[in-house]
């Protein structure tokens, strides 16, 4: 018996139709990939899995079993029994999944003891003890630290550890490692796969990224509009696609030994930082976030800023825009020093939701640099934000509308809009296409492109993908630490990197290839052991 049986399998909300006749199995000890963009339905299958919509109002129809248990047809009592105890789920945001309230250990003892009825001291133990098994360093001492005090690569590994606690048959991973840098990324995608070797359990992972998926399974399962579009052995999916959206998928894929034209950057210098520093903290507790940084970015050209979670990367943008000051060193714009934010120097976050006012209409949002440069005709300003709004793709009558009524991708052209309201010379985008699937993200990277193109910006392009990176930049700077340890032209740098951070951080890319991708594991397992 499969360990999981999905046949024809419908899920409806309202009079959308999310999921409609899907049909997969998973074998025990075989891992899976739901492949697709965001909005195909992954995720909507993977919690109909654990029965999640039970009592949500969503029509399900078709029939799921789950190590032996029809999710359909099932109890509430035996639904508990199911969760955690015969499959369990990762989700995406370990932050939000974890209280922040209570200790990591407590945590995955709390889950234990629901499902074994353990004493204390027992699920204290097991939850040392699953710690200790996904890598997390001085377990015990550890386990008694809560959520903020991790790493977003060792909250993850926490989420794994309390989903391994009972010991599942199936491990549901949703989106395991999308805002994780591609050192950390690797690391759970290893452990995951170690996992699967020394307990045998299945892998069910939800992703949107071709080459996770490559990295990770047997077999994928493409998604689009809820439907299944092909499915088969890995190699064979992605090695020879045989239907156009897979093959559209593919091509979307930024690869990291792809070279990229350069752009016609001019000889000048815009924007230069010399010696910049930023501290955060007093005393014996100050760190530098950045440490003795100095750069240069032409006019028209593309700089790229690569590193891990916490190389500084952010921070040095920050101080670009003058959003942050620096403790010592200055930037300085055309040739003079800035002090405070310059509207020539704008900036695209990261997280365009939370960059956004929930409560005021995009087109307010994009007003704001207008009004801010003195600009008080309403027509005026209407007549250039409906421009900027079409310049960027979106509709001029979408003025109106807000944040939440809008796609992630059309959430980060708001923020693109936003950013030229005030005609910049240079903006800096701040992994700007981290959260979007490829199709999106290779749309958000044409328009940055195109607008660089016709406007003449400099693009200060900070990301941890470095396919992305190599993609878009005409220029490298790989951060680590708070100090820039390499830089140069981006084919020099992807080519024949000189740091050996920078072969480290190239060497955890993900392939395409799953033969490719096996040799790597092995070599980042020898390497690990040594």
């Amino acid at each position: 018996m499969s360990l999981v049986q999905v046949t024809d399998l419908t899920v409806e909300f309202g009079d959308l139709r999310a999921v409609d006749g899907l049909s997969f199995t998973l074998e025990r000890g075989a891992a899976l990939a739901l492949v697709g963009e965001s909005g195909s339905g992954k995720s909507t299958v993977a919690s109909a899995l654990l029965g999640l919509h039970h009592g949500t109002g969503a029509r399900l129809g078709g029939s799921i079993e789950v190590a032996g248990t029809d999710v359909q047809d099932a109890s509430d009592a035996e639904l508990r029994k199911l969760r955690g105890a015969k499959a369990a789920m990762v989700f995406q945001d370990p932050l939000s999944s974890l209280d922040p309230y209570y200790a990591i250990g407590d945590q995955i003892a709390e889950v234990y003891r629901v499902h074994t009825r353990a004493s204390r001291r027992a699920a204290r133990a097991r939850a040392v003890e699953v710690l200790d098994r996904v890598g997390i360093p001085d377990a015990r001492s550890r386990s008694r630290s809560r959520p903020h005090e991790f790493s977003g690569g060792m909250r993850q590994r926490a989420l794994i550890a309390m989903a391994l606690a009972c010991e599942p048959e199936l491990l549901i991973a949703d989106e395991p490692t999308t805002a994780l840098d591609v050192t950390v990324q690797a690391q759970i995608l290893d452990l995951l796969h170690t996992l699967r070797e020394e307990t045998g359990m299945g892998l069910l992972l939800v992703t949107h990224d071709v080459g996770v998926a490559a990295e990770s399974v047997d077999r994928v399962l493409v998604m689009r509009h809820g439907r299944v579009v092909e499915q088969g052995p890995v190699a064979g999916v992605l090695g020879a696609p045989t239907q156009p959206y897979t093959r559209e998928l593919l091509s979307a894929v930024p690869r990291v030994d792809a070279a990229r034209v350069p752009s016609q950057a001019s000889e000048g210098v815009v924007l230069e930082a010399s010696g910049l520093r930023r501290e955060f903290g007093r005393g014996k507790r100050a760190f530098a976030a950045v440490d003795d940084v100095s750069l240069t970015v032409h006019r028209g050209e593309t700089l790229g800023v690569v590193g891990e979670s916490g190389s500084g990367k952010t921070t040095l943008g920050r101080m670009l825009v003058g959003l942050l000051e620096p403790t010592a060193g200055e930037v300085r714009y055309d040739g003079h020093a800035r002090v405070g934010v310059n509207p020539a120097v704008q900036m695209v976050f990261q997280d365009p939701v939370s960059s956004l006012n929930p409560r005021r209409s995009v087109g307010e949002s994009i007003a704001d640099p207008l009004r801010a440069r003195g600009e008080h005709d309403e027509g005026r300003i209407r007549g250039r934000v409906t421009e900027l709004l079409e310049r960027v793709g979106l509709e001029g009558a979408h003025y109106q509308r807000y944040p939440h009524e809008f796609s992630g991708g059309q959430r980060q052209r708001v923020g693109i809009a936003r950013a030229l309201a005030a005609d910049p010379r240079v903006i800096v985008c701040d992994e700007p296409v981290s959260a979007l699937d490829v199709t999106t993200q290779a749309q958000v990277v044409a328009l940055l492109g195109e607008l660089q193109r016709e406007l003449g910006l400099a693009l200060v392009f900070v990301a941890h993908d470095l396919a992305v990176v190599r993609q878009v930049s005409d220029r490298v700077a790989v951060m680590r630490r708070g100090r820039i340890v390499e830089t140069g032209p981006a084919d020099e740098v992807y080519d024949n990197p000189q740091d050996p951070y920078t072969r480290q951080l190239l060497a955890a890319v993900p392939a395409l290839d799953p033969e490719v991708a096996a040799r790597r594991r092995a070599a980042r397992r020898e390497l690990a052991s040594a």
